[in-house]
């Protein structure tokens, strides 16, 4: 699951989240550890964009984030990567932001289920500071990894012996 800050102006117009460019970028991020869209849960704390595209409000983090829980709740994710400051600093408890903690995964408790909290930075970042993608590919790069540490492994198959059949032996098959 990746949590985002807010819809933009396309995701506003579309009701649905990462659309625009940063949608676009997070796509190609996906597609570079071999997940898509649907693969993954795609939301944001805020379900409606603020005037001007300015930062979330206390009160309208507040007023949308029983939405995000019970969003949280009903997927049951293993990781949960959130997608910037506001995400990370809701989901995590902590007032640390995004440049301090971006890669560095904690289990917490969301939805009532333990789960591997994993910040890394917006995409969007990476659209207006080139360099950034390096680090976000970087960042990305590992889920993989993170995946598999939270999931079940599969039980490695008992080799069983089987003699060989009695009539292979009388023709000095075996």
């Amino acid at each position: 699951m990746f949590v985002g800050e807010a819809p933009g102006f396309h995701e506003d117009k579309q009701g649905v989240p990462f659309v625009g460019q940063a949608g676009k970028l997070l796509d190609k991020l996906l597609a570079g550890i071999g997940l898509t869209r649907g693969d993954v849960f795609v939301v944001n704390v805020l379900k409606c964009r603020p005037p001007g595209n300015r930062d979330p409000l206390p009160d309208e983090i507040q007023a949308c984030e029983g939405h995000l829980w019970k969003q949280i709740e009903l997927i049951e994710p293993k990781v949960v990567a959130t997608l910037g400051n506001f995400a990370t600093k809701l989901l995590s408890g902590r007032p640390l932001g995004i440049t301090r903690v971006h890669g560095q995964e904690q289990e917490t408790m969301l939805g009532g289920r333990s789960v591997l909290l994993y910040p890394i930075y917006h995409p969007a970042a990476a659209l207006y500071t080139p360099k950034m993608l390096e680090v976000l590919t970087s960042d990305f790069r590992r889920i993989p990894e993170l995946l598999g540490r939270v999931l079940e492994p599969e039980p490695a198959p008992v080799p069983v012996y089987a003699p060989p059949p009695e009539a292979a032996v009388q023709l000095g098959l075996f």
